[in-house]
């Protein structure tokens, strides 16, 4: 299978300390990957070296065969872990102010999400809550037609209750053709969609592969196998 993204030997330095050790994997195109680990295990800075918002001490980067550039950026949906809302606007006027940055931006599929969601292009966004916010952030990138969707801790700050809703949203939502990355936590709770995955752990890769190999190989969900690699 071809792959999306690729990353080899990727080392990220925080003076002495080695935030990602060595890290090389691949992003099977038309999968959905998850990049799991506990807090602190790198995940993040992952993330940032492949939109370029840092640089790699060693190794590289490369999404459709391009380092991180404006060009691979133009083809990448990235949901950030934090709220990057301009809480003086509207919805409508957040909706414009992001539509203009990407091309890809699809305002039919932003109308559908926005119903499916409940908001209201009309509300101003510091009334709404900190749910409604987190899934107005997942309607921008969303209504994107990307390549690659990128989405950083999506579900970690939704109700429970709301999580197999949105994970539907998302994986009912993306271009046709295109791949996630999933980046979280809460295995059991995104374990269900993902084709492949990632474990991390202080900035290196424990394992990696298909999750219907591995599952079958080992007799264990994914959750299971995850409590057990990163058991206290």
């Amino acid at each position: 299978m071809e792959n999306i993204l690729e990353c080899r030997h990727i080392t990220k330095l925080y003076g002495k300390f080695r935030a990602l050790d060595d890290v090389t994997f691949s992003v099977p195109k038309g999968g959905v990957l998850g990049l799991l680990g506990p807090n602190g295990s790198g995940k993040t800075t992952f993330i940032k070296l492949a939109m370029g918002m840092l640089r790699s001490d060693a190794g590289a980067i490369r999404i459709a065969g391009e380092l991180p550039s404006p060009a691979t950026k133009a083809m990448t949906a990235y949901l950030p872990d934090a709220n990057y809302l301009d809480e003086h606007l509207r919805v409508e006027s957040q909706i414009k102010y992001y539509a203009d940055f990407f091309k890809d931006f699809n305002h039919e599929k932003c109308d559908i999400l926005l119903e499916r969601l409940g908001i209201s292009r009309k509300q101003r966004i510091k009334t709404l809550s900190k749910g409604n916010k987190e899934k107005l952030g997942l309607i921008l990138t969303m209504s994107r037609d990307a390549k690659l969707y990128i989405l950083d801790e999506p579900i970690a700050g939704v109700d429970p209750a709301a999580r197999d809703f949105i994970l539907d949203t998302i994986i009912k939502n993306r271009a046709p053709g295109s791949t996630i990355l999933l980046c979280t936590h809460l295995i059991a709770d995104i374990q269900s969609v993902l084709t492949h995955f990632v474990f991390l752990d202080r900035g290196k890769v424990v394992m990696q592969s298909s999750v219907e190999e591995t599952t079958k190989r080992e007799g264990k969900t994914l959750d299971e196998l995850f409590r057990e690699v990163f058991k206290w």
